[in-house]
């Protein structure tokens, strides 16, 4: 396979990380992950995601405490990761958990491509529906009932030993029909 161009070789590039340093992720690397969330396709143009994007270590702390309890264990599911960006989407929208995940998907790319480090963690519609989680939503300015959680994107700088080479893909997932 031939890769042409930036976009594609970050997408060959992009590996999830489960190791952070405690540096900060910087405002404008933020804003442009961020923005690149945004720019995420969504099913008939009704761009339903929200990102909450969280620095503060206390709530970062709350959300990794919420996301550990539901998995049955005490450990850090956000693996030491300072940023976290919470994307969620409206209930009502019948493509709400496609475009959230199309939306994650641009902000690892993104991240990637600007030297930092990501990695999907699930258990986000689990968290908001705790009443923990929708304390959180209420004192974020959203309506508990009017959002699901999507996936959690945490962020950061790797550190070592955080990202393992890719696994060779599989074959047989493609069938060609002409």
């Amino acid at each position: 396979m031939l890769l042409t161009n930036d976009t594609l070789k970050t997408i060959h590039s992009r590996r999830s990380c489960r190791a952070y340093t405690a540096q900060q992720v910087e405002q404008d690397k933020l804003d442009t992950v961020i923005d690149a969330g945004l720019w995420a396709a969504s099913g008939m143009g009704r761009q339903s995601p929200v990102i909450v994007a969280v620095q503060d270590k206390a709530t970062v702390a709350k959300l990794s405490a919420i996301n550990a309890k539901i998995m049955g264990n005490s450990g850090d599911p956000f693996y030491g990761a300072p940023t976290v960006l919470v994307v969620l989407a409206r209930k009502e929208v019948h493509t709400a958990v496609e475009d959230g995940s199309l939306a994650l998907g641009n902000l690892m790319l993104a991240a990637e491509s600007i030297g930092l480090a990501s990695c999907w963690i699930h258990r986000a519609r689990e968290t908001f529906e705790t009443q923990e989680g929708k304390q959180l939503l209420k004192g974020w300015g959203l309506d508990p009932e009017a959002y699901i959680g999507v996936g959690n994107c945490i962020l950061g700088y790797a550190a070592e030993g955080g990202q393992k080479p890719a696994a060779d893909r599989k074959d047989g997932r493609v069938v060609y029909v002409k």
